[in-house]
């Protein structure tokens, strides 16, 4: 008897203990909106009558317990949101504060930044004109892709209006050339700039339909 007795025990306990502290949970976190909870769910008689064994009362007990946990739950979850979201903002700014800092990186990174700031960027055209242009010599024809325009000096220095061309090489497009064309001397053509990739990386196999 003895030995059922403290496997009986042994089995219980934990579970009695496990309600008592999350009962206790539940009247602690609850208690200071009880009040104001039951007093709102009374007035407009949201709550008014028993259900299976509860009475009124107690419905009205365990009703505004369950309302005040779900909105504890909701407003410890936005808390937990907004203190995660300015934390990370807070780290992305140390962090790149930090990397503007450390000499040779900071050139790199600032370099890195304003690429795909410009590349990215919701109003930039850049890379996303198809043109072609004389490469390696006047006769022959290289699909590029228009960066944007060149810088102003060097179109001051010769005089007239340049353009900046990328030319990918084949097989690996993420390789090229970066070239200066006078605007008379770029062809545009009616390609999407995912076809004329593709026409580059297969080495000329897969050829863009006519749109």
């Amino acid at each position: 008897m003895k030995k059922y007795f403290l496997t009986g025990l042994i089995f219980l306990l934990p579970i009695v203990v496990t309600i008592a502290v999350v009962a206790f949970l539940i009247n602690f976190l609850t208690k200071p909106f009880m009040g104001a909870v039951t007093a709102l769910l009374s007035e407009f008689h949201i709550i008014n009558r028993g259900f299976l064994f509860l009475s009124p009362e107690q419905l009205l007990e365990y009703g505004s317990k369950l309302i005040i946990l779900i909105l504890l739950f909701l407003v410890t979850v936005g808390i937990g949101m907004v203190t995660r979201w300015f934390l990370v903002k807070s780290l992305l700014r140390l962090g790149d504060s930090i990397l503007h800092r450390i000499p040779i990186v900071n050139s790199v990174y600032k370099t890195t930044q304003d690429i795909i700031k410009t590349l990215f960027a919701p109003d930039q055209n850049s890379f996303k004109q198809v043109v072609m242009v004389p490469f390696p010599k006047s006769d022959v024809y290289v699909l590029g892709l228009i960066s944007r325009d060149s810088p102003a000096s060097c179109s001051k220095a010769i005089g007239e209006d340049l353009i900046s061309v990328f030319v990918p090489t084949t097989p690996n497009p993420t390789t090229g050339f970066l070239l200066m064309y006078k605007r008379s001397e770029v062809i545009h053509v009616d390609m999407k700039a995912e076809e004329a990739i593709k026409y580059i990386v297969s080495l000329g196999v897969i050829v863009p339909k006519a749109l």
